[in-house]
């Protein structure tokens, strides 16, 4: 009997599991049970359907054909209730029960509401002006409310307003999806400076300037408090008129499913090196669920690797995962930012360049020679070169970092050598994209631009089909 393979949660994690099992062959049944009604999609662009640049239909990962085509059960809107890991079953909320031989867990991660008075209602529902931005839903409920809020400001000779509580990753392509629509919108941020998570306050400041540049006021340090008549209140006093208030900040790993079923869990769900659970070897967990050296990671690459290490485990290989991969790319008109590692924390000789005026701040964090965490905002023309460094381990010499930091105009990406990373979301070269015959076509068989999408001009041009398309 084939062994029974069941996937709970259809994201970008669980999609790119089940093409990695597809391509190694692998001969057990599987089941993937998504609770959302849509077809897989790639979440990263969300904000790029906002600004108008993608459709949603473009962000579709595979579509529920291309399953059925593979001999996968691809369950939509199947939500799990319990995991039964005695019978070895998960019951849906239906009552349905699915047996398992192996259970993965790539439920992602949930939001947490803010500490907001009047956030929520006496009724349970958000305050109508209040938008989070997590889903394709809560996308298309924020899109559609922008029309006549443009149409009723238009009327009065003003624009709409908006503040986008956090000033992380998707709160910066929020606030810059929501400036390009027509609407004056403000970031606040209660830490220090933005991205703070990822950049120090130099490079911070850096961003906030771009995005004040760019028609987007910034407040750091400040915190939201109470929802007004009119907008929001901070913890300054200082209150911004908003007609809508969107919710990017805070967020956590999806485990409640994993806690009610005895697993170990702490932030998120502990793995060993196979991404096994550390409580029960039947059952493992990848994406943002998963805990791995008390680490947990909320980026695509690393989910992705995860899976393509989860795939070999399966199909019975001697993979491991070592927690080596972390590249963030922030994709939002006019702003330019790229994180390798954790430059906040990584052990090693800073070297660290910012021009305020020029809107650009790098920092490379060294250890042993070797580059082990970078930070680059505004100028990414080396992003491609340091990464490969990074990936590699190179070791460098004395003066190395700081030429690397110099920057340089952008080289035409045909002249880029094959075994140059074109795609850092999920590992692509450009010799890989070369061989491809097409964009579509490399899309389907390499994934590259069907991440962060931040590579999709690199990889036309390499492929000769150089046309203009919105890039992050």
């Amino acid at each position: 009997m084939s062994e029974r393979l069941v996937v709970v949660g259809g994201g970008m994690a669980a999609v790119r599991l089940v093409e990695e099992l597809c391509s190694r062959g692998y001969d057990g049944v599987v089941t993937v049970l998504a609770d959302e009604d849509h077809a897989p999609y790639n979440r990263i662009l969300l904000s790029a359907v906002l600004e108008g640049t993608h459709s949603p239909d473009a962000l579709t990962l595979r579509s529920a054909a291309w399953f059925a085509e593979r001999g996968v059960d691809l369950r939509l809107g199947a939500r799990v209730l319990e995991v039964d890991r005695g019978a070895g079953e998960v019951m849906l909320v239906d009552g349905e029960r699915i047996g398992y031989d192996r259970l993965v867990l790539a439920t992602g991660s949930i939001p947490t509401l803010p500490p907001i008075r009047g956030l929520v209602r006496r009724d349970g529902s958000l305050h109508p002006t209040v938008h989070a931005f997590r889903s394709l839903a809560d996308c298309r409920r924020l899109d559609a409310a922008i029309p006549s809020l443009v149409e009723v400001r238009a009327q009065r000779a003003s624009k709409p307003r908006a503040v986008v509580v956090g000033g992380g990753l998707l709160g910066l392509q929020v606030a810059r999806a929501l400036t390009v629509r027509g609407v004056a919108t403000e970031v606040v941020e209660g830490a220090p400076h933005l991205l703070a998570s990822q950049l120090g306050p130099a490079g911070g400041r850096v961003l906030a300037r771009g995005l004040r540049r760019l028609g987007t006021e910034v407040y750091a340090g400040s915190r939201a408090v109470a929802m007004t008549t009119d907008g929001l209140r901070l913890d300054t006093g200082y209150e911004l008129s908003a007609d809508l208030v969107v919710l990017t900040a805070g967020g956590r790993p999806s485990t409640a499913l994993a806690r009610r079923a005895g697993l170990m869990v702490r932030r998120g769900v502990v793995v060993d090196a196979a991404l096994r659970s550390v409580t029960d070897g039947r059952v493992h967990a990848i994406g943002d669920c998963a805990e791995h050296r008390n680490r947990t990671t909320g980026f695509v690459p690393p989910a992705w690797e995860q899976a393509g290490v989860l795939a070999g485990v399966l199909c019975g290989e001697d993979a491991a995962y070592d927690g080596s991969r972390s590249v963030a790319r922030l994709r939002a008109t006019g702003l330019d930012v790229a994180v390798l590692g954790d430059p906040e924390h990584a052990q090693g000789e800073v070297v660290e360049m910012t021009n305020p005026i020029a809107g650009s701040h790098r920092t490379l964090v060294v250890h042993g020679g070797r580059i082990v965490a970078a930070a680059l905002v505004g100028d990414l023309s080396r992003v491609g070169l340091i990464t490969q460094l990074y990936d590699r381990g190179t070791v460098l010499g004395p003066d190395e970092p700081g030429q690397l930091l110099l920057g340089e105009a952008a080289a035409a990406p045909v002249g880029l050598p094959d075994d140059a990373e074109v795609c850092a979301c999920a590992g692509v070269s450009a010799g890989a994209v070369r061989a491809c015959s097409s964009y579509a076509s490399c899309r389907e068989t390499t994934r590259a631009t069907t991440g962060c999408g931040g590579c999709e001009s690199v990889v036309r041009r390499l492929l000769g089909e150089d046309v203009a398309v919105p890039v992050g």
